[in-house]
């Protein structure tokens, strides 16, 4: 028998390496900027072309490097951060395996320029598949310039699995992100097709946080401090009314590193307890300073997972930590101890007389007289409306556009016809969540939310469909300051949004306006509702346009409904359960569940048997 087992040509076996350290065009971006922040940059400038697929060029002012140097960082396992077993367990900078750019250039056309501190001039190298095309001298100032185009075009399959130009660029945001908040004494800079996305000067922490994720973060921070022999732990969580549906807030660092630790993150959650809703996540950043030898972090190629020495003892420390910044933070922000707390409460005399206070009688008033009672009554909840007064028609005027538009087509079951405006109509609230009515064919029990979202829903979709979207014009327009993240995500949902009847524009530097909301929409808060469209759409990711508008439309009418806990008036209610029964489907919510439970005679006579 012949001999069959060969090596493999290196080409090859440079691909199969690079599967797993390169991955999608962020893996790249990380190698890249790990490079810079291990060469000691101050300055560092991503630039992308469409979302990494075209280019990804880091330029820095580091060291750089000797000609040979150059030449030599594209060989696998070569490396100048590390020569012995002993430095693989005493590791302080970010790349160690000498692997990155010798993968990186075997899946794509990369270029080099760079020239060391001391040298005069630079060098250059172009590499295609794991080929060094040319090396020549250029000139070029102190640092490295990095391009890597057209990724993977020696892997067409690997390329093919490239998720959309939207998808690959929130990947690339957090790659970067993840670098940039543990380097604040770093300058960072990222374009995307020439436009700036982020500009980050050198700062503190919080200022860099505030700087990736907006404005709006400067009041939602409290920080979190605690040093022991074991571990010093800094950094910031989130207040818990600032908690979302997403993870996407959620940052953990060691010894200047970036990883992921469903332990300690459970640590966090733990803390948050009883504070934040079922389904949501508090923000964090949380940094770790430990021994170096007291982690391993040569177990993932993409470093990211970390082993500790004593990760249990660690748990115990960040929960305590987290709860007691909690704790000491939950209400006194809200309280300027700065200044002296005084009360503008003029002093008591003891020889002050108390006014006896007025009392109006109407002499004509009979409590006997019912009709004037129910005029009274019938007048009062005419001047009503849900939630603010711009309304004398109240709820009603919420529903106009649907009942005009759906009453022909799906008119309703003459069965569920109310009895009337006649005094035995029953209409209740209970529990400020379930509604009961009555009708010609028994008790309505009404899930009030789960009705309203079925309402909401249907009248957007009619809305768009028709293209007669009706808005309001907001009187101070409200000005939304989003993580580029998020501006990505709302991007992609402007134009459903927009024809719904909001109008969002973008305000530039990552902040939107909002200068209209849909009509059905009075009484909602923009900024929260904005963010939960944002939250549900990263939570489900759409396919194509008619799953995005779909998902607009349904977390529109879940942000937009009437929680429960809200008191409503009667006739709220009655205009409530007139429109849902017009719906296309009263019976169900957007999840299948149901809206109302009718109780008839032959039910009563089941319960009661």
């Amino acid at each position: 028998m012949s001999d069959i087992i060969k090596l493999l040509p290196d080409s090859l076996a440079n691909q199969i390496a690079a599967g797993e350290v390169i991955q999608r065009p962020a893996s790249v971006v990380k190698e890249l900027l790990e490079n810079s922040v291990d060469a000691k940059a101050t300055h560092i400038q991503l630039i992308i072309k469409d979302s990494g697929r075209t280019l990804i060029q880091t330029v820095d002012d580091g060291k750089g490097m000797t000609e040979t140097d150059a030449r030599m960082s594209l060989e696998r396992h070569a490396t100048s951060k590390i020569s012995s077993t002993e430095d693989l367990f005493r590791i302080k900078t970010m790349g160690f395996r000498g692997e990155a750019l010798a993968s990186i250039a075997a899946v794509a056309q990369m270029e080099m320029k760079t020239r060391s501190q001391d040298r005069k001039v630079g060098s250059h190298l172009a590499v295609e598949g794991s080929k060094v095309k040319f090396q020549e001298v250029c000139a070029h100032e102190s640092g490295t310039t990095t391009s890597v185009k057209n990724l993977f075009f020696n892997v067409p399959v690997r390329r093919k699995f490239l998720k959309s130009d939207g998808v690959e660029m929130r990947h690339i945001i957090d790659e970067f992100q993840r670098v940039a908040l543990v380097n604040p004494n770093v300058e960072f800079k990222l374009y995307h097709n020439d436009q700036q996305l982020f500009f980050l000067p050198i700062s503190n922490i919080r200022q860099r946080i505030i700087g990736i994720l907006g404005k709006s973060y400067t009041e939602k921070l409290v920080p979190v401090e605690e040093g022991t022999d074991l571990v010093k732990i800094s950094g910031f969580i989130g207040k818990p009314d600032a908690a979302r549906k997403t993870r996407g807030e959620q940052f953990l660092f060691v010894n200047g590193r970036y990883f992921k630790s469903p332990y300690f993150h459970s640590a966090i959650q733990k803390a948050f307890e009883g504070l934040i809703p079922h389904g949501h996540h508090p923000s964090y950043f949380i940094y770790f300073d430990v021994l170096t030898d007291s982690i391993d972090v040569n177990i993932h190629p993409t470093k990211t997972e970390i082993k500790f020495e004593d990760e249990r003892s660690i748990y115990a420390i960040l929960r305590a930590s987290v709860k007691r910044a909690i704790g000491q933070y939950h209400v006194s922000p809200s309280l300027d101890f700065e200044r002296e707390t005084s009360f503008d409460i003029a002093p008591a005399r003891k020889d002050a007389q108390i006014p006896r206070p007025g009392v109006t009688v109407d002499p004509s008033f009979n409590p006997f007289d019912k009709e004037e009672k129910r005029q009274q009554q019938t007048n009062w909840e005419r001047g009503t409306s849900f939630g603010h007064t711009q309304s004398a028609k109240g709820w009603e005027n919420l529903y106009e556009g649907l009942n005009s538009s759906l009453s022909e087509q799906h008119a309703p079951d003459p069965r569920l016809e109310l009895i009337g405006e006649e005094d035995n109509t029953i209409v209740r609230q209970i529990g400020l969540k379930y509604i009961l009515v009555q009708s010609q064919e028994g008790i309505f029990m009404i899930h009030h939310y789960r009705a309203h979202v079925r309402i909401l829903f249907e009248e957007f979709e009619n809305s768009i469909l028709s293209e007669q979207k009706a808005s309001q014009q907001i009187l101070f327009p409200a000005t939304l300051d989003l993580s580029a993240q998020d501006v990505s995500v709302l991007q992609s949902m402007l134009e459903p949004l927009n024809n719904m009847g909001f109008e969002i524009e973008s305000f530039g530097n990552n902040s939107f306006i909002v200068r209209a909301i849909p009509a059905a929409c009075t009484d909602i808060n923009i900024e929260e509702t904005i963010g939960g469209f944002i939250d549900d759409l990263r939570n489900d990711k759409p396919t194509d346009q008619n799953e995005l508008m779909h998902n607009v439309i349904r977390s529109m009418a879940q942000q937009s409904a009437i929680k429960s806990g809200k008191e409503l008036k009667a006739q709220e209610m009655l205009s409530l359960f007139r429109s849902l029964m017009r719906c296309k489907n009263p019976q169900h919510d957007l999840n299948g569940r149901p809206t109302f439970v009718l109780l008839n005679g032959g039910m009563l006579d089941k319960i009661f048997d």
